[in-house]
């Protein structure tokens, strides 16, 4: 058994945080001892307060703590602080990343700290995501690598199938834990040891990509990520987030998702990587949009996804990817 500090970052999401708490509360007894950190990023619709009181009233102070994030820092801000918080008060052996979005079934911490005991070569452990009534959802990819933004965007079959290792979204084919690249931060198990290695998250990531940041710099540094599908975490997709979920129709993807994008390509592959995956996207996103209107298949696209992917491309807003400015 084993010290496990729960990190949840809210932004105007109070009901969801305290259905996520209840789930973690229901599944306590899979670790010697579980604190969890709920980071407020200065939500300003008093979730903060709500969140207070709600813990109060479960009488919960001993093992959860609200904390006030001050600033809406993001995603890796949020997760940051609430390492920070856990470390103050205990030393956890796991920091476990749940979204307000999630709820925790039976057996799915249990699921991802015994992979993680068990794996040396391990650092970071994910669970399978699945909708309320079990659909299994995807949470296991590949790295974006920028030949992978012609094969992604196209999404013409031959090219899926021919160069595999590019397609992103993976599913899962077995109920064996597997290597992967990397794993949704819906629900990811981290070691104690990757932080100590590679220290916090990036916090020039608003949103998106961090994740898959953090586990490409574990992986460089010697640390393997695996997705257990045993650990099941029922997934309201986009709840916390406002992003849709792929399989309906999207909504306008915000700045800071191609802000984010840019950042991951330029900061790990370079220059020309970057340049040459914004380049496979506008090449491949009217080509698959043709293929549409031939195949009157439905586009279930954000709206204006051409326009805001050219005005936030290399060619009109170069590669700047300096600290951001909260």
């Amino acid at each position: 058994m084993h010290k496990v500090g729960v990190c949840i970052v809210n932004y105007r999401t109070a009901e969801l945080v305290k259905e996520c708490l209840q789930g973690l509360f229901a599944i306590k007894g899979e670790a010697s001892e579980l604190k969890v950190a709920v980071v407020d990023n200065d939500s300003g619709d008093g979730s903060f307060d709500a969140l207070q009181q709600f813990v109060e009233q479960q009488g919960w102070e001993g093992w959860v703590d609200i904390v006030d994030g001050e600033k809406n820092g993001g995603f890796s801000y949020g997760n940051n602080l609430a390492i920070k918080t856990l470390e103050s008060s205990s030393t956890p052996d796991f920091f476990w990343l749940v979204n307000p979005d999630t709820r925790p079934r039976e057996g799915s911490l249990k699921a991802l700290i015994t992979l993680l005991d068990n794996t040396s070569e391990a650092g970071i452990a994910g669970s399978r995501l699945e909708d309320d009534d079990g659909t299994q959802q995807i949470s296991a990819f590949n790295f974006p690598r920028p030949f992978g933004d012609f094969v992604n965007t196209l999404g013409l079959g031959v090219l899926r199938r021919t160069f595999p290792s590019y397609v992103v979204a993976q599913k899962l084919h077995s109920g064996e834990a597997e290597s992967v690249d990397w794993v949704a931060g819906a629900s990811m198990l981290i070691k104690r040891e990757v932080v100590d290695a590679i220290g916090l998250m990036d916090e020039d990531y608003f949103l998106y990509f961090e994740e898959v940041d953090y586990c490409i710099t574990a992986k460089r540094a010697g640390f393997k990520t695996f997705v257990v599908p045993e650990s099941r975490v029922v997934h309201y997709v986009g709840a916390s987030t406002g992003i849709s979920d792929t399989r309906k129709k999207a909504k306008r993807r915000p700045t800071y998702w191609f802000e984010s994008r840019k950042r991951f390509f330029f900061k790990n592959y370079g220059f020309l990587s970057l340049f040459f995956a914004d380049v496979c996207w506008m090449v491949a996103y009217p080509l698959k949009r043709i293929k549409m209107a031939l195949t009157r298949k439905e586009c279930l696209d954000p709206p204006y996804f051409l326009r805001d992917f050219f005005m936030n491309s290399i060619f009109v807003r170069g590669a700047n990817i300096g600290s951001r400015e909260q």
